[in-house]
């Protein structure tokens, strides 16, 4: 059985604090993009991190690209991570946190980049300028695994997918935490699912949806990878939680990769909410060391 935070402390949280406010209505989507276009909002980490990891920040393509470390010796290969927040949030403290970790404990180099989110970013601009740093990982630290979390999500295994028709590129493993996974959210089960989800709703998303696939169809791999072919794309670890909204697409995700021939690696957790494993709960803190643990095998042995 889930924990008293996760199963009911969180949820109510959540609902007491109207984090489904820019989601549940197009409304809410609007005045969630006013607010955020007029004052964007800082993105750089939290000066109280771990002190057993560096950062260093560049310039990658007029973005900024953040790569953190371990402080003491070299890392063993890389991870590129993309963030989540619906495409038009920042990055929170809780993904710092998450990187800063992996950096540490699994002894790789964590590339954070800061992409542009909508209404400036798109689709067709950010996915495959994250393939590209993929590459740029590869080459400076070896071996390079994908991860990402809800909006990060779609955004990690579409970039997997590209490199895979474009650059002839299999990854070791592309890790998944909550994505969203088909942008049209036709999902009949989607429905059923919506009571219980505190968080997301479809009518607010598909406002970030529309602006994220600027004009692109929305079974358009680079914006729904579900909707793509998903033979060769290499490992996948998944983790969802079933009072989310997207989990209805993970599980179809999960079918149509094994069938695919893909080996998937799925961590699904009863009546818990989207992105559980960022959350400050007994569960969260399981599933970020079993994720610490999957990228650092990844990583060391290139599966």
């Amino acid at each position: 059985m889930s924990s008293l935070m996760s199963r009911a402390v969180l949820p109510l949280l959540l609902r007491a604090t109207r984090a489904n406010r820019p989601f549940l209505t197009e409304r809410g989507a609007r005045q969630q993009l006013a607010e955020r276009t007029t004052r964007p909002r800082a993105y750089g980490p939290p000066r109280l991190l771990r002190k057993d990891v560096r950062i260093d920040v560049e310039r990658v393509g007029g973005w900024p690209v953040y790569t953190v470390r371990p402080r003491s010796g070299e890392p063993r290969g890389g991870v590129v991570y993309a963030h989540g927040g619906g495409w038009y949030a920042e990055i929170a403290r809780q993904h710092w946190e998450l990187t800063a970790q992996i950096a540490a404990q699994a002894g790789v180099a964590v590339t954070v980049p800061i992409y542009p989110l909508v209404p400036y970013g798109t689709a067709a601009q950010v996915v495959p300028a994250f393939a590209d740093l993929v590459l740029r990982s590869e080459q400076r630290w070896g071996t390079t695994v994908l991860a990402g979390d809800s909006a990060g999500g779609q955004i990690a295994l579409s970039t997997a997918i590209l490199l895979r028709d474009r650059d002839a590129r299999t990854l070791p493993r592309t890790l998944l935490i909550a994505p969203a996974l088909d942008l049209s959210l036709s999902n009949p089960e989607i429905d059923k699912v919506q009571p219980h989800d505190p968080w997301l709703g479809r009518e607010g998303t598909r406002v970030f949806i529309d602006l994220w696939r600027a004009g692109l169809p929305l079974d358009d791999p680079l914006v729904s990878p579900l909707a793509a072919d998903l033979t060769g794309i290499g490992p996948i670890s998944l983790y969802a939680g079933t009072h989310d909204i997207l989990w209805p697409d993970a599980r179809v995700l999960v079918a149509r990769a094994r069938a695919a021939g893909v080996e998937v690696d799925y961590h699904e957790q009863a009546g818990l909410v989207h992105v559980y494993p960022l959350t400050p709960t007994p569960e969260g803190h399981t599933a970020r060391d079993s994720i610490v643990s999957t990228l650092a095998q990844a990583v060391a042995t290139g599966a």
